[in-house]
């Protein structure tokens, strides 16, 4: 069926529409560094020139790895503008990480934050680049606009916009194109890349929107900042954050590295007024302030609202943070591929903690049996999801898309409760994952790369309580016969393997590990027994 001009929807609208009404409204600040609206267009529109200069075409993957700096949502937009499908990647990636994403996803360029000595981002993604062929363009995004690019075959961003329009006419894409591939593991190990639409992004943010409504200062000038201390590169802070901020036409204030004293310094000088971050950034913001008996007024004159997900809150957390911050903390529940955000403690309604609240408006969820039958309410059940948020599929990945959305519901793993009113309550999360300091951790992955270790021979990585992240990550280890390998050395090439979130920080070597009549190794006896 010919699709017709008249069903164009592009993401990048969203900034183009508010640099139009009010070009001069505020819309990114870094540090002491503001953008207005008008400018943040005007610099998606030169990036966009820029990547039509080098090559890209409507459709091609653009992959972006970069921090919560002003050039992620510029190029984030820029890729958009140009009609390319942006592919954003964890800052914290190894070479081998990212190489894999880069292959995976078929990326056509790469744009990369130059990093820091501690993370040498262009370093690493030069490295990756030169395993990927088909990734033929590096540009990377350096501070200084008169330094060189760090490394060899490479543009710098300003490079890349020097002399280039800072008007373009956004190329045309549909509702159901391919706006954002977000990686997510699931439970198959290697990464799939969740295709999400510009109609599932948009969508989302407009309702994740809505949910800020007590932030909204009703002049309609008035002062709404959001303040983002997720990844930029996560969709919880791309999308209920930035998109949604964005549509509203809000500024957000943009911090790279969580850190208490900087978020509260941060609220105070840009008068911040909502923020979502996961339970362990509650837990030092709480710590912070009595450890140092800081007087919270003034963070309580700015805050209007607080979202938090990715991990249960502790109702006592969210009670203390409530009662010295004086806001109202709302728990929400989402994944990568419902764009994210698929239900919240909705304002309208008394928040029921221990819960991630009901659906979005225009989203269903049920929990159902292993033939996919209802439950009765109460009762557990596989969490499924069917609505405008639910992703296209996972990209090159017809098998699993199918089993994921099998019956027309996306299947997401999880085990739940809804009970009469509709509140859901999430029980047991997907097999093997493992929730560190809010962060996903896959077992697989980790697993299969332990055993190309040329001193292991079997492996198995179990999540471990851990009172500060939730959980810590421990890999139990058989070495192979005659091999001399101790922990600090496995722990050490594990850094070099894996984003620093994911390494295992425990090592713990037997001479077995409890197998199974079908072969599986039995991690259900792992966690039962005492770790040392």
């Amino acid at each position: 069926m010919t699709r017709h001009a008249a069903t164009s929807l592009n993401l990048s609208s969203i900034v183009e529409h508010h640099a139009a009404q009010t070009p001069d409204r505020l819309a990114v600040v870094f540090d002491d560094r503001h953008f207005t609206y008008g400018q943040l267009n005007a610099l998606a529109s030169q990036v966009a020139n820029g990547l039509v200069a080098i090559g890209i075409q409507p459709g091609d993957h653009v992959a972006l790895a970069c921090p919560n700096l002003p050039f992620f949502p510029i190029a984030y937009f820029g890729i958009l503008k140009a009609g390319a499908v942006v592919v954003p990647l964890n800052v914290l990636f190894k070479p081998r990480e990212i190489a894999y994403h880069l292959r995976d996803s078929d990326a056509r360029a790469l744009l990369v934050f130059e990093g820091t000595a501690e993370l040498p981002m262009a370093r690493m993604a030069r490295e990756a680049c030169d395993q990927v062929p088909g990734c033929a363009d590096l540009v990377v995004m350096t501070a200084d606009p008169a330094a060189g690019a760090p490394v060899e075959r490479a543009r710098t961003i300003w490079q890349l916009v020097a002399g280039q329009p800072s008007r373009f006419e956004t190329r045309a894409t549909h509702p159901d194109d391919t706006a954002v591939i977000l990686y997510t593991s699931g439970t198959t190990g290697q990464p799939k890349g969740a295709e999400l639409t510009h109609f599932n992004v948009w969508m989302n943010g407009a309702i994740s929107r809505d949910l800020m409504a007590p932030m909204i200062d009703p002049r309609v000038d008035g002062h709404n900042v959001s303040l983002i201390t997720l990844p930029l590169f996560h969709s919880t802070g791309q999308v209920a954050q930035m998109v949604a901020s964005l549509i509203g036409g809000f500024a957000i204030t943009l911090v790279p590295r969580f850190d208490p004293a900087t978020v509260l310094a941060v609220i105070e000088r840009d008068g911040a007024n909502f923020w979502i971050g996961v339970p362990t950034m509650y837990w030092s913001l709480l710590e912070h302030v009595r450890a140092k008996q800081l007087d919270p007024s003034p963070f309580r004159q700015h805050l209007r609202l607080c979202l938090s997900g990715g991990a249960p809150m502790p109702v006592a957390i969210m009670q203390d943070f409530e009662r010295v911050f004086g806001v109202r903390v709302l728990e929400g529940y989402g994944l990568s591929e419902t764009s994210p955000v698929a239900a919240f403690n909705h304002l309208q309604r008394p928040s029921k903690p221990g819960t991630v609240g009901q659906p979005l408006h225009g989203v269903e969820i049920r929990c159902v049996d292993d033939h996919d039958r209802p439950v009765p309410a109460g009762e557990p059940g596989e969490v499924v999801i069917r609505g405008h948020n639910v992703m296209k599929g996972y990209y090159k990945r017809p098998e699993a898309t199918e089993e994921a959305m099998r019956n027309g519901w996306f299947h997401t793993g999880d085990i739940g409760t809804v009970d009469a009113e509709g509140y859901l309550s999430i029980v047991d999360r997907k097999k093997d994952m493992i929730l560190r300091g809010g962060m996903n951790v896959y077992p697989r992955e980790l697993e299969e790369t332990l055993l190309t270790h040329p001193a292991v021979s079997l492996a198995a990585v179990i999540g471990v309580p851990d009172d500060r992240l939730g959980e810590e990550i421990m890999a139990i280890v058989v070495r192979k016969p005659g091999a001399e390998l101790t922990e600090a050395e496995l722990v050490a090439w594990c850094k070099a393997q894996f984003a620093a979130y994911k390494y295992p920080r425990r090592i713990e070597f037997r001479d077995r590990l409890p197998i199974g009549p079908t072969g599986k190794i039995l991690k259900r006896e792992l966690k039962a027994e005492p770790t040392s």
